[in-house]
């Protein structure tokens, strides 16, 4: 993980082995993060939030994660379904985004099994759940890995249980999230199931005390609307105080956004969690390299004032990736002047 703007990160070398030598080790340095800066938090999942909450180390005082829990596919999915635990797996990817390298806990926790009953398995998701039979409740077990990584901040499940994503996709019942994401067509209706369970509080009050919140980027229905669809999300960012920041993809995705403009998937958003608010759009300009099945996402002022939107430009991308992303770096230089 690359270091963010604003200079090398401090590490400190490891304490005895012992669960008090642990914490000291790894224990937030308040000088790790910028103290005279904003409180950021950021909503979504996958590696689009990953990315996002790396690129608030360079700028933020308080960085808060709020990961969607409707997330079925792969080792998630299995532990989900097994051990009745929300799903790990993009908590997992944010607890490494906010914490120190070079780690010993950070490699166990990135390492996934290959071979036997465990193939497929990433060993920080195990250790999640792990946590979570030892400690009781899922919450207590972030924390304490949060603790085992050295987090320079905090990774909040957007709801206490794990939930399930359905959607009506060109007239067809299409359940999970996996699915959704594989399915190719027009996205009429998403429902969260069940419906009456209440955002996690923990979120809720890093909402209301943020000075910046940040959606996207991430795959547009099953990362980003899942996450804020769950009950009393939308309603936290209408009354919260906080600068609002939608960053855009980079280029659609097969089959989830695919043949979507950028003005589209801004009115997706707004059709599918009722949000009101408005805020500044974060678009890439710049050179990007695009495969040949999926578009680049664009919008223009005109398209981002017909939503209601602001538009802020910068160039996002990361030039050394194998298939478009945002570098955390350039991703955040841009978030920390809109900040």
């Amino acid at each position: 993980m690359a270091a963010p703007a604003g200079g090398e990160r401090n590490h400190r070398a490891p304490g005895p082995g012992s669960v008090t030598g642990l914490r000291r080790a790894t224990q937030l340095d308040p000088l790790e993060l910028e103290p005279s800066g904003p409180s950021v938090v950021a909503i979504g999942g996958g590696h689009g939030l990953a990315t996002v909450l790396e690129a608030l180390l360079g700028y933020a005082s308080e960085v808060t994660g709020i990961v969607t829990v409707a997330d079925d596919g792969g080792s998630s999915g299995r532990l989900t379904t097994t051990l009745a635990i929300p799903p790990p797996g993009d908590v997992r990817k944010c607890l490494l985004a906010l914490s120190p390298e070079p780690s010993i806990f950070g490699e166990l926790f990135g390492y996934r099994f290959e071979k036997t009953d465990v193939a497929g398995h990433s060993l920080g998701n195990l250790v999640l759940a792990a946590l979570t039979d030892l400690l009781g409740d899922f919450t207590t077990a972030i924390r304490t890995a949060e603790v085992m990584l050295g987090s320079l901040g905090r990774v909040i499940p957007a709801a206490p249980h794990s939930l399930h994503l359905r959607g009506v996709i060109d007239g067809r019942v299409v359940d999970g999230q996996e699915a959704i994401n594989a399915t190719r067509g027009r996205v009429e209706s998403l429902s969260l199931l069940p419906a009456d369970v209440a955002a996690e509080p923990e979120a809720l009050e890093a909402v209301a005390e943020a000075d910046q919140i940040i959606i996207g980027p991430g795959s547009l229905y099953t990362s980003v609307i899942s996450a804020l669809m769950v009950s009393g999300m939308v309603e936290a960012i209408e009354a919260a105080r906080a600068n609002l920041i939608f960053v855009m993809n980079l280029v659609t995705q097969d089959a989830e956004s695919l043949g979507l403009t950028g003005r589209q998937h801004v009115e997706e958003l707004h059709r599918l969690t009722g949000l009101s608010r408005r805020g500044t759009l974060l678009l890439h300009q710049g050179s990007l390299e695009v495969p040949a099945q999926v578009e680049r996402v664009v919008i223009d002022e005109p398209e981002a004032a017909a939503v209601g939107w602001g538009l802020a430009f910068a160039d996002l991308a990361d030039p050394s990736a194998d298939w478009p992303q945002h570098h955390p770096i350039r991703l955040g230089q841009a978030l920390s002047r809109l900040a």
